[in-house]
């Protein structure tokens, strides 16, 4: 990562000229590709902020005028992390065109994989990704840094090394079904491409176990299971918390202790507005799969937060801007209706107009609002009274939000209360599985439009094709990096990550690990070494590297 002060901004400085810095921050991680950000700071404080996504990949162009399965094949490369969310999507969006019909075995073992990929997420991004960044010297006065350092240090740490090799416990289950992973192939229109034997239902119960038995409970919750999913409110988490020494030492009770401490609470707020697309589809309600019914059929329920009420999720509600996009300029459109994009020339984020086009990651709008997408989303919708009985009731991140608030450590943790529930959601489907009956009805290819979404560990996830003479005419992925991280749009409104940084206290302009952590809390995945150049002289400031 490069901190900068570039020579021009776009930035008109205020009568308290002396008080204001423009830092550019190159690269703050990867994203699906780099990131990159530009903040000014008035006072120490972040009061302005621009995301750069400085990588174009054209996938909606590559799969122009191919067959149709091609989405299948292509698809799951786009991300070494999600690829199995990837093709969740793509076939369930050929399902959606093709009319297929899909067994009850089909929807488990589409739901088991992507829950697997999902959980094993969890623990690999919060030990090498996000945790090393509370072992960052800045917070070496705190109480707790000495505890962070022993447990979360990058390599070193006591529980580091334990958590990373446990997610791959997961991954294991998913190749049992899958073959693979990353980049199976066994989603397929009208099914999976599989034929579990009860020694692979067995083992993936093994599996499981000895990842629970290994890690979940006696790491990261300090307890059952049973008693971790009876808490329902902030007040409950409190009274757990205090309630043993091994909840309150346990990593997620420590975490909560010392990111009240280090002030993770108080800044990384976002927009306050919050999207779901919901995932898991219950294995006797979308057997027969259409856009409509899916909202009915989701265990893990979608929709769609505006701080006060919670709204039904329509994909048509859906439109990506491209003002500040590296494209040809359109107005504002739903995916099928959106062409492949045109890209335009880019810059270096030191030259870049924020006023003009600045990242090659679109815009999207629900219903015109920037909107959070992730764990946290996820876990506001499970709280929606409105929940039917076969889905996710979960009523405690509504209170979290409503005592708390939005912030870096409700982002963490979130993530982290995820863990037990698709812990018991992965046993319990397996149990499910019935081995006397299909897995795959054979579909008829028909020309048509299609829609398939899910929740991949980052959030919502969705890609939308459209087929004519049997070849795709249009296909469009809007991945959750896009929402998050995603540029201002047509009416000039900041994207949630752009949000998110403002407000945000920089201790150190040369080493803004704050911006850093933020990034990190909605998942910005693999961080560099650092330099810090004075972009006028060229000198050499500091070398880093943020863990």
């Amino acid at each position: 990562m490069r901190v900068t002060t570039p020579p021009a901004t776009p930035y008109t400085p205020t009568s308290d000229a002396g008080t204001t810095q423009t830092l550019n921050i190159s690269p703050v991680g990867r994203v699906e590709g780099d990131l990159d950000v530009r903040v000014e700071i008035e006072k120490g404080v972040v009061t302005k902020a621009w995301t750069q996504a400085a990588l174009w990949r054209g996938y909606e162009i590559i799969l122009r005028n191919k067959d149709p399965q091609a989405g299948l094949i292509v698809t799951p490369r786009i991300c070494g992390i999600c690829g199995g969310s990837h093709l969740y999507c793509a076939s369930s969006a050929l399902d959606v065109a093709w009319k297929t019909t899909l067994p009850p075995n089909a929807l488990l073992l589409r739901a088991i994989g992507q829950a697997c990929e999902t959980i094993q997420s969890i623990p690999r991004w919060f030990y090498a990704i996000y945790a090393t960044d509370m072992a960052h010297s800045m917070y070496s006065h705190l109480p707790s840094y000495k505890e962070a350092v022993r447990r979360w240090a990058p390599f070193t740490g006591a529980h580091f090394e334990r958590g990373i090799a446990q997610s791959a416990k997961p991954v294991e289950v998913y190749a049992l079904f899958g073959g693979q992973w990353p980049h199976s192939s066994y989603m397929v229109p009208g099914g999976v491409m599989c034929a579990p034997t009860l020694s692979d239902i067995t083992r993936a119960h093994g599996i499981m176990s000895e990842f629970k038995h290994n890690w979940l409970e006696p790491i990261l919750l300090g307890c059952k299971l049973e008693r971790y999913l009876q808490i329902q409110s902030w007040a409950d988490l409190m009274e757990w918390l205090d309630e043993s020494p091994s909840h309150a030492n346990s990593d997620l009770g420590f975490y909560i202790r010392a990111a009240e401490e280090y002030g993770l609470d108080t800044f990384g707020q976002g927009p306050g507005k919050f999207l779901a697309y919901g995932t898991y589809l219950h294995k006797d309600l979308w057997n027969t799969p259409t856009i409509e019914s899916r909202n009915r059929a989701l265990i893990q329920p979608s929709g769609f937060y505006d701080g006060e009420r919670f709204h039904d999720f329509d994909h048509l509600n859906i439109q990506e801007h491209v003002a500040h996009a590296w494209y040809k300029d359109v107005p504002a459109l739903h995916p099928w209706k959106e062409d492949a994009p045109v890209p335009m020339p880019s810059s270096t984020l030191a030259d870049t107009d924020m006023n003009a086009k600045y990242s090659w990651a679109k815009a999207p709008r629900y219903m015109g609002h920037a909107a959070e997408v992730g764990p946290l989303a996820r876990c506001i919708m499970a709280g929606n009274p409105a929940n039917l009985a076969h889905q996710t009731r979960d009523p405690l991140f509504l209170d979290v939000m409503r005592v708390k608030g939005p912030s870096v450590m409700t982002r963490v943790l979130a993530r982290l209360h995820e863990t037990a529930r698709l812990w018991v959601q992965i046993n319990d489907w397996l149990g499910q599985v019935d081995l006397d009956k299909e897995f795959f009805i054979q579909p008829v290819e028909r020309d048509g439009i299609g829609f398939g979404a899910t929740e991949a560990a980052r959030g919502a996830l969705a890609h939308w094709v459209e087929i004519e003479g049997g070849k795709i005419k249009n296909y469009q992925v809007m991945a959750p990096t896009t929402w998050n991280l995603g540029p201002r749009d047509n009416e000039n409104q900041a994207g949630p990550m752009e949000t998110a940084f403002v407000g945000t206290r920089v201790q150190d302009p040369k080493d803004p690990v704050e911006v850093a952590i933020v990034a990190r809390s909605f998942d910005s995945c693999i961080v560099c070494t650092v330099h810090a150049h004075d972009a006028q002289t060229g000198e050499k400031l500091a070398e880093y590297k943020i863990t």
